[in-house]
């Protein structure tokens, strides 16, 4: 059992479960709305209900029961591991794979293969759901992923994120050509205010996110970029890109709903991933291949037939014709 507790602030003064929303991002609507109707969330040491609207200066405590967690079990998954010792294993993830088990995905994740692989040698600092996972990636997104195998291991990556001293390089294709060779783009993430589960820029609420990004190769509709990660927020890179107006290709959550190269999720992949050994000390930096299919889309886009150009394009277009709809204001 959990136990939160705030103070109402100026900023605050709005109904409860929206307060309740941006403090608990991480909580649905509908589960807190739950631990409202359920009495686990008291004002003034009283409950109260979903439409309260709060004081300056009040006093909201939560209470977050604790969940149940169901067994995860090994599974004989292959990996493509680009290196292991006793404390740390890199893989290169595959499109398609949950890193680790949430609810709908409680099997076929790399946690599911890391347990059939190390047996019982995974840090346990993240609980029995996440065992050796210090970070993560997408599951669309492709490529080098650090596991730690003791919680020594585990507090030494740890801290290296927080540090923000891990070097992290993706390559992706954006839509549209970008006119700078390189740039950067500091904007705070947080949780889209009206989509729960999309992430934004978020001026408010959001958290500091900086991403570098650089051209490796333009086309005539697209371009083909290395970004590199200064912080590491949920779905920094497509949310960054998107908001400069270059979404990435085949993302339908920030970008067009339709790919006409019938793609999987967004073409992203964590191709170089740097640390500092937390035994030796020691710069180790390691370097994904690109999947195949990323090979043949730079390719095909290449080559590219008008037909194919002018879907993309159009694609394109209907997605900011949409977004700039939404941005009018009413009549």
């Amino acid at each position: 059992m959990e136990e939160r507790r705030y103070t109402a602030e100026r900023n605050d003064l709005m109904r409860i479960d929206k307060f309740l929303s941006e403090k608990l991002p991480d909580l649905s609507r509908s589960y807190l709305q739950k631990l409202i109707k359920e009495k686990e969330v008291l004002v003034n040491g009283q409950p109260v209900k979903a439409n309260y609207k709060l004081s300056l200066e009040d006093h909201i405590s939560v209470t977050i029961p604790e969940l149940k967690e169901p067994d995860i079990l090994p599974e004989q998954i292959p990996l493509d591991i680009l290196y292991e010792d006793e404390d740390i294993l890199v893989v290169n993830k595959p499109k398609g794979m949950v890193v680790h088990p949430s609810a709908g995905h409680y099997s076929g994740t790399l946690v599911n293969a890391l347990m059939f692989h190390c047996k019982d040698q995974l840090s346990g600092i993240n609980g029995v759901m996440r065992p050796g996972i210090v970070h993560r990636i997408d599951m669309d997104t492709t490529g080098s992923l650090v596991v730690c195998k003791n919680d020594f291991a585990h507090q030494s990556l740890a801290e290296q994120l927080k540090d923000h001293t891990i070097t992290r390089k993706y390559h992706a294709i954006v839509h549209g050509v970008l006119k700078e060779d390189n740039g950067t783009i500091d904007a705070p993430i947080g949780r889209h205010p009206v989509e729960r589960k999309k992430m934004s820029v978020n001026y408010k609420n959001g958290k500091h996110a900086v991403t570098h990004y650089r051209v490796l190769k333009r086309f005539e509709k697209f371009t083909y970029v290395e970004c590199q990660l200064e912080t590491g927020r949920t779905h920094q890179i497509r949310v960054h890109m998107a908001s400069i107006r270059h979404p990435l290709l085949g993302d339908a959550i920030y970008g067009p709903a339709k790919s006409p190269m019938k793609l999987q999720g967004q073409t992203l992949h964590a191709k170089i991933l740097g640390i500092i050994h937390p035994r030796t000390s020691q710069y180790m930096e390691f370097n994904a291949e690109l999947p195949d299919y990323f090979k043949a889309l730079l390719g095909k886009i290449l080559f590219a037939p008008d037909w194919v150009a002018m879907n993309l394009l159009f694609s394109y277009m209907d997605f900011h014709l949409c977004r700039n709809y939404r941005k009018r204001p009413a009549i």
